[in-house]
């Protein structure tokens, strides 16, 4: 009895310190809530081709990052640990492993491997300091944060990623660090400051005294109005099924967003979508 009823101290012990641990909160969890917060995650088709839903855009503060083609199974893998960004084998192998399984690569006899294989497993774009990409997932996982990263088109072709942030072994991290830490390889692109800024206190504390009002110049002397520019006669441009891109990019310009999707393609417009079907106009809304 005396046996059972220690054992049922500590399990009651064990229970209200995982209980407390629970409402502190796990320090992975909080980082990732942190980040969601500053973050806001675009949201991309499945297939990788399209954005659904567009978030913030963040730029890469640190060279050598490394994505993928959406037609890739896996995102290309980078890490980052103690200031260095390294790009990663883990998901380049698992797509040489599949293309194994298929026997697109030989096993035998052929002089090639998993890692041989790794090393060009996919159509990849390396990124640079400056460049900008969007943030579609930021999870928690027990070793770190997993950031995963997509691209704009590059010459019609969206690239995917992932940032492993390794957590420092034996320890764990404090979450504003580990936030400052995340910001050295991407940092939201900060909005365009229009504000008009206040005026300043001079050294003694006392308002600054306004300018005074400069002295009005002397009025210049008039000059002839030239008549009013007669209005064109050339129609507003048209557009109708079966034109070429050349044919609406030239009544209309270069529209603001493309999207490819096999056989069609998709020119958006500020206020009109445009379908082409192996090239022509095939649908207008």
């Amino acid at each position: 009895m005396r046996r059972f009823g220690a054992f049922a101290l500590v399990a009651a012990a064990a229970m209200y310190c995982a209980g407390m641990a629970a409402q502190a909160g796990d320090p992975a969890t909080l980082i990732q809530q942190k980040l969601v917060s500053q973050i806001k995650l675009t949201k991309a088709m499945a297939d990788h081709t399209d954005i659904v839903t567009a978030g913030d855009v963040v730029v890469l503060n640190k060279d050598g990052l490394m994505m993928c083609s959406s037609a890739s199974t896996y995102a290309y893998a980078n890490t980052y640990s103690n200031g260095v960004l390294a790009a990663s084998q883990k998901n380049r192998v698992k797509d040489a492993v599949k293309s194994f399984g298929f026997g697109h690569v030989p096993v035998f006899g052929g002089g090639g491997s998993a890692t041989d294989a790794a090393s060009n497993g996919c159509v990849s774009r390396k990124f640079v300091a400056g460049e900008k990409f969007w943030v579609t997932g930021i999870v928690a996982q027990k070793d770190g944060i997993l950031v995963s990263t997509f691209s704009d088109p590059y010459n019609d072709v969206r690239f995917y990623g992932e940032i492993k942030f390794l957590f420092a072994r034996g320890s764990a991290p404090a979450v504003d660090d580990f936030v400052k830490t995340v910001s050295e390889v991407i940092t939201v692109q900060p909005a365009d400051d229009k504000g008009d800024q206040g005026g300043q206190a001079d050294q003694g504390g006392q308002p600054a005294q306004p300018a005074a009002p400069a002295a009005a110049p002397a009025p210049a002397a008039m000059q002839e109005i030239a008549p009013p520019t007669p209005p064109s006669d050339a129609p507003p441009p048209t557009i109708a099924l079966g034109q070429t891109k050349d044919e609406v990019i030239a009544g209309f310009g270069q529209p603001v967003r493309v999207a490819k999707l096999g056989a069609k393609e998709i020119f958006y417009y500020k206020d009109m979508k445009v379908t082409f079907t192996n090239g022509k106009v095939s649908n207008v809304e």
